[in-house]
Order: C-alpha cells, then sequence, then structure tokens
C-alpha cells in the first residue's frame, strides 16, 4: 500500500513538467523537417526551370536546322531560267513634248549561279508600243507601232534569303535596237519627231522579289530602271518584268 502511494506521488509530481518536455523535443524536430523541406522545394524549381530552358533550346536548335535546309533546298541549283511579260514608259523621240508610250513586252533569262546568293545572268526582251505623234504631214499616219529588242548580261545576287521568299539586285548591260520606221512607209522619222531606227546600248538596275511555290519553283517580279541611248541622247525609262522561274540543276 505504501509502494503504491509512493508511485502515485512520484507520478503526480511528472506530470506537470511532461508537456514541457515534449514541447522542446518538437520544437528541436520541427526546425529541421522544415529546412530539409524547403532545400527540397528550391531545387525542384531550380530543377524544372533547367530541364524547360534545355527544352527550349532544343526546340530553337532544329527550327534553325529546318530553315536551314529549307533555304539550301531551294537556293541550291546551279541554273533558273526565266518567262515571263514586261511593262515600260518610254519616251520614243527627243522633244520635250513627244509623250511616253506603254510598252509591252516578253522577256526570257536565264541565270547560272556560284552559290546560293551569286550569280551571273543573261536577259532577252522585246517590247512593243504605240507612239501617239500627233498632226503632221500626213494624215493616215498619227498612232505608228515602234518595237524595241534587248540582250543583256550581268550579275545577281541575292541578299536576302527566306525558305519562303528571296530578295535580289542585278544589273545588266548590253545591246538594243529598236524599230521606229517600221509604220512610217519610209517616210523619215524625224517628221514624226521619233528616234531613227538604230542599235544602241542598254543597261538595267532592278531589285527582284521572289516567292517560292515550290523549291524548283517561283513567282518573280523585278521592278527597274532601263535606260538607252537612242539618238545621241539617253532614255531613262521605269517598269517592271513579272513571271515564273524554274530552277534546276545541284551545284
Amino acid at each position: 500500500m505504501r509502494s503504491f502511494l509512493r508511485l502515485a506521488f512520484v507520478l503526480a509530481l511528472g506530470l506537470p513538467v511532461l508537456p514541457a518536455v515534449w514541447a522542446q523535443s518538437s520544437s528541436s524536430t520541427t526546425p529541421a523537417r522544415d529546412q530539409s523541406s524547403s532545400q527540397a522545394q528550391a531545387q525542384q524549381p531550380a530543377a524544372e526551370t533547367q530541364g524547360q530552358v534545355s527544352v527550349q533550346a532544343r526546340i530553337r536548335q532544329r527550327r534553325a536546322q529546318r530553315r536551314a535546309t529549307a533555304i539550301h533546298d531551294a537556293y541550291d541549283h546551279l541554273f533558273d531560267a526565266y518567262v515571263g511579260m514586261g511593262y515600260l514608259r518610254f519616251k520614243p523621240g527627243p522633244s520635250d513634248a513627244m509623250q511616253r508610250l506603254t510598252y509591252y513586252a516578253w522577256d526570257l533569262g536565264l541565270t547560272r549561279y556560284y552559290n546560293e546568293r551569286l550569280g551571273v545572268s543573261i536577259d532577252g526582251r522585246g517590247y512593243y508600243g504605240t507612239a501617239f505623234v500627233g498632226l503632221n504631214g500626213t494624215n493616215s499616219i498619227w498612232r505608228p507601232a515602234i518595237s524595241q529588242y534587248d540582250l543583256m548580261g550581268g550579275p545577281t545576287y541575292r541578299f536576302y534569303l527566306q525558305p519562303k521568299y528571296a530578295i535580289s539586285g542585278r544589273a545588266m548591260a548590253g545591246y538594243a535596237h529598236g524599230n521606229f520606221t517600221g509604220d512610217l512607209s519610209s517616210l523619215p522619222a524625224a517628221s514624226f519627231g521619233l528616234y531613227p531606227t538604230s542599235n544602241t546600248f542598254a543597261a538595267s538596275v532592278s531589285v527582284s522579289g521572289e516567292y517560292n511555290v515550290a523549291p524548283n519553283l517561283a513567282l518573280r517580279l523585278t521592278p527597274e530602271y532601263f535606260f538607252t541611248g537612242f539618238g545621241s541622247s539617253v532614255q531613262a525609262s521605269r517598269g517592271f518584268t513579272g513571271g515564273l522561274v524554274v530552277r534546276f540543276g545541284k551545284q
């Protein structure tokens, strides 16, 4: 009986102390757990960010490879052949009062490329139009038909390349033949204010835009300045050519 009373007395003295001991033990364990948990959470976003960066880098690399392959497939041809039409505003006589006429043309060309950007072009074209000569000594000839034929060559350079389109510059020079008297019934061209039928130089400076329908097929539009030397003077005309480009051969 006395031993039982002693045990009860000891428990009565120890019960108030137990909660304090338990709280101290819990407080010493919780910070360690919180620290390890925060470290794990910090490591997880860092790993996720690094993984996202590597995935994005691979995506960008694959896109760059696909773009380079598409550009190579489109512009790594040895030749391109061109067929199309043209338009030119041309003054057919030396007088300042002479009206400019509208020339319509066919145009054929071939370019030999030495790499994806640099090539050498030859170009042949024929222009046809009707000049308004106004009142003159005859009553039957006041809108004679005239024509012009040109053969030129020069360098071509693609300075902007994309898989679907390209922009290039071209400068050419060569020979021009102007037939201004074919409709004049052997009358002198000067009587109508026209240049005489003659041969002279031709030159062209242009910028071309090409849209790729397929790697070996494109549509081209080429605004240009066109220069000739009929009548011992220089004619500076503006116009354009447009048509279809077919690429073939591998470099």
